[in-house]
This record gives structure tokens, C-alpha cells and sequence, in this order.
């Protein structure tokens, strides 16, 4: 199968020179390796080109974010499985076979992810996509090894191959023929969580989505936009409750949304006491640019036919901040 690695990249030279040799070393001869970079201006390309000759590159117009960055570059590069990964994540030896034997055994298979470990700390799974990841009753995301801030040391409890929900963009692996068919990543994102809401879309054409065990790779996490940055807490609470208006089923819709927006409240009020506050305002903010895209969402919500049941557990904010229960197994 012919498989291209890609690389998305915006003013992250330092993350190219420290990162990119491992992804070549490593896959050089398993896959094509491109770089597709979101109008940098601070001379990435200029060192890939010097550096890694070897690497094909994809010069987008402008920083369109995760989703449109990537929706334009694999308009340009064929293969047949895109992997698409952060530029700070560090790859290892033969972490591309287990996921392309994957695919070639399991034609059902659309969307893989591999074991993602904290560069930082590598006994641990990291923040973004751990072992795997699942939408809770109220469509809040978490992961096999990452309960919320709760990260779990990795001692072999997720090694095996199995069907998750949904798979980090972190390093994200998906058939080229799925990813066109369902027009790619949502634009209206533009970053964080638009990786959850394709996967959510694959299996409403009864596609599958699953994690390789036997695949490591380790990720920075917040290289590009660290978790104290208003922006990234804006992103996520309105890209969440974009994605849960656009895809939870109609039975559930109504209770879900109502009970999103109160806890987002208490989130809220949370950032208040610890001294936050321009994180609450993050949080207005993301509601009312949800407002905002309310008629346009429920439009798209229309086009899709069929949506897929997506919960394995009850309220894991009910279970993890009450309940004190800090690890996946440990959910119910």
C-alpha cells in the first residue's frame, strides 16, 4: 500500500530540526515523507529544503488551521493511506507495519491511531489520543490511558488492536479514498477536535476505527498551542459542542446540548476561583460562536443520514470529578 507520511507545519522550524530525522529514519522505507506547511515565515522550509532533500513538500497559501491546512495539501498528494502527524511527535523502529497490515487485513478499516506516549515522560500516555479515544453520554471526549488531566503509565494494559471511537490527530492514519469521500476535515473548526467529528462521520457509513498497541510513537503535546492559551480552551469547548450538535443522535440531542452548556458554567465559574478568568471568557466566547454557527450546523447535521450510537460509559465528569475515578478501567 502506498503510504504517505505528512507532516503539518506552521513556524515550527525548531520542531522540524528536532522531530523530522526520527520520522525519516524511521519510514523512509515504508512511505513517502511530505511536509505541508501552512504559509510559514520563519525559514521551515528554507531548512527542510536544505536539510531533507528526500522530503517532498506542500506549500499551502495561508495558515488555515489543522483542518482546511491538511484539506489542501492532500488535495495534491496521492497514496493510498494518509498519515497525518504533528511535527513534534517522535516516531520509532517498524511503527509503520503493524498499522499498514492493519488496513491490508481489515478493508473495514478506515481510521487507525497508534500507542501515543508522552515525549516528556515516556513510562506515560499522553494528553492527546493516549490508547484510544470515546465520547462519554454528554459527548465529552476522553481516552484508554488519559482520563481528563488523569494520564496512566503505559505497563502493556493497551498493547492489543481494538475498535476505539475516535483517533488523534496527533498522528492520525486514514485511508485516502474515505478521507475524500467524506470531503476531509470540517473547515469550520479549524483546529482541535475536527479529527473526533470525521471519525464520528466514518462510522456513520459503517466504517471502522481502531488503535495498534504494537505502534509507538511519542508526542510534545501544546508544541503548536499549549493548554494555557485562551485559544485552545475557546477551540475545544466550541468545536465540542459543534461536533455533539452536528452528530449525536436526535433521542439524545436535546438533554446533551442542555447539559453541555450548564457544566460549561461550572467549567467556567472553576476558571474564576483559580484565578483564570480570561479562560472563562474563552469559554463565552466559544458559546457564542456556537450560537452563531447554530443554523449553519444544524444544516450539516441534515446531511447526515445515519448517526452512530457513541457511548460506552455514563458521564465520566460525574464519574471522575465525584466519583474520583481516575482510570478508564475503572469507568462504568
Amino acid at each position: 500500500m502506498k503510504t504517505a507520511v505528512v507532516i503539518l507545519n506552521w513556524n515550527g522550524k525548531k520542531l522540524l530540526e528536532q522531530f523530522l530525522s526520527s520520522i525519516i529514519n524511521f519510514s523512509s522505507d515504508d512511505a513517502t515523507i511530505y511536509v505541508a506547511d501552512n504559509a510559514s515565515t520563519d525559514q521551515s522550509i528554507t531548512f527542510v529544503k536544505n536539510n531533507f532533500p528526500q522530503v517532498k513538500i506542500v506549500a499551502n497559501k495561508f495558515n488555515g488551521g489543522y483542518a482546511k491546512g491538511y484539506n489542501d495539501a492532500l488535495q495534491h498528494i496521492e497514496a493510498d493511506i494518509y498519515c497525518l502527524i504533528n511535527s513534534d511527535v517522535e516516531v520509532t523502529q517498524n511503527w509503520l507495519t503493524p498499522i499498514i497490515e492493519t488496513f491490508k487485513n481489515d478493508e473495514n478499516t478506515a481510521i487507525i491511531q497508534p500507542k501515543i506516549l508522552d515525549f516528556k515522560d515516556k513510562t506515560k500516555f499522553e494528553y492527546a489520543g493516549a490508547a484510544g479515544g470515546f465520547i462519554d453520554t454528554l459527548g465529552y471526549p476522553y481516552c484508554r490511558g488519559r482520563v481528563f488531566n488523569c494520564l496512566e503509565t503505559d505497563t502493556g494494559q493497551f498493547d492489543e488492536t481494538s475498535e476505539i471511537f475516535w483517533a488523534s490527530g496527533a498522528c492520525f492514519f486514514i485511508r485516502s479514498e474515505v478521507f475524500h469521500k467524506l470531503e476531509g476535515f470540517d473547515e469550520d473548526y479549524f483546529a482541535h477536535q475536527e479529527e473526533i467529528d470525521l471519525c464520528w462521520r466514518a462510522q456513520n457509513e459503517g466504517l471502522s476505527v481502531k488503535y495498534v498497541g504494537n505502534s509507538t510513537v511519542y508526542h510534545v503535546g501544546g508544541a503548536t498551542l499549549q493548554e494555557s492559551n485562551p485559544r485552545k480552551t475557546y477551540l475545544n469547548f466550541r468545536n465540542s459542542l459543534l461536533t455533539a450538535l452536528k452528530n449525536v443522535p436526535s433521542k439524545n440531542l436535546f438533554l446533551v446540548i442542555f447539559m453541555r452548556l450548564i457544566l460549561d458554567g461550572v467549567a467556567g465559574l472553576k476558571f474564576i476561583v483559580e484565578l483564570r478568568p480570561i479562560h472563562t471568557w474563552s469559554i463565552v466566547k466559544a458559546h457564542f460562536s456556537f450560537y452563531k454557527n447554530l443554523v449553519k450546523f444544524t444544516k450539516k447535521r441534515k446531511q447526515i443520514q445515519r448517526k452512530s450510537n457513541y457511548s460506552i460509559h455514563t458521564s465520566v465528569v460525574w464519574q471522575h470529578f465525584v466519583l474520583q475515578r481516575k482510570k478508564f478501567n475503572t469507568l462504568k
